[in-house]
């Protein structure tokens, strides 16, 4: 197996390590599928799949979805992908619904996620999938020899970074201080 990209994801306590690597189109966080990992948290697992669907267009949410993570199309799914279609640029190019496509069924996702809990863990997933998809440059078609898709990981960085996912949220738990009881809770006063 050749690893394409790499990429590290933090949020509160949870570190996600993300490998890209070519494949069948598996999406496995501890060597359990997503839609497993997360508990079906419909929340979690859009999160997770928010840098794929910004690459691509939005016809293949549901594909992507549906393939790789497991989760059936709802109907607020199904009225969000009507309210926004067309395809998305980034910068001159415009990757549509065939290269997204292919990106999902070329490439496995592996991810190795510890500390925190689900939410925490999907935040840091999502931080370290972008950090990954935007150093993958080139890779090769499974279906032939010849085809090679490139991706301008300037134009996906920067498209990211308009998106707000290479921001890693800083925001943690406040330490507790001497004399009260949490960070900031205090014991109740007493006037007599």
């Amino acid at each position: 197996m050749e690893i394409l990209a790499r990429g590290v994801g933090r949020r509160k306590e949870a570190i996600a390590q993300v490998q890209i690597l070519k494949g069948t189109g598996k999406f496995l966080i501890n060597n359990l599928p997503a839609q497993q990992y997360l508990h079906n948290n419909t929340c979690s697992l859009i999160s997770v799949k928010s840098p794929f669907v910004t690459i691509g267009g939005l016809d293949e949410i549901a594909n992507t979805t549906n393939s790789s993570l497991g989760l059936e199309q709802g109907p607020e799914l199904a009225l969000t992908i009507q309210e926004s279609s067309g395809q998305k640029e980034l910068g001159s190019t415009a990757i549509g619904s065939s290269t997204h496509q292919q990106l999902n069924t070329v490439l496995d996702t592996i991810v190795k996620v510890k500390g925190g809990g689900l939410v925490g863990q999907a935040e840091a997933i999502k931080l370290g999938l972008a950090r990954a998809l935007c150093q993958l440059k080139t890779f090769e078609s499974i279906n032939s020899n010849k085809t090679f898709i490139e991706l301008h990981s300037e134009e996906i960085r920067k498209n990211f970074k308009d998106k707000g996912l290479l921001t890693q949220d800083s925001r943690v738990k406040e330490r507790r201080k001497y004399g009260l009881k949490k960070a900031r809770k205090a014991s109740q006063y007493h006037k007599r």
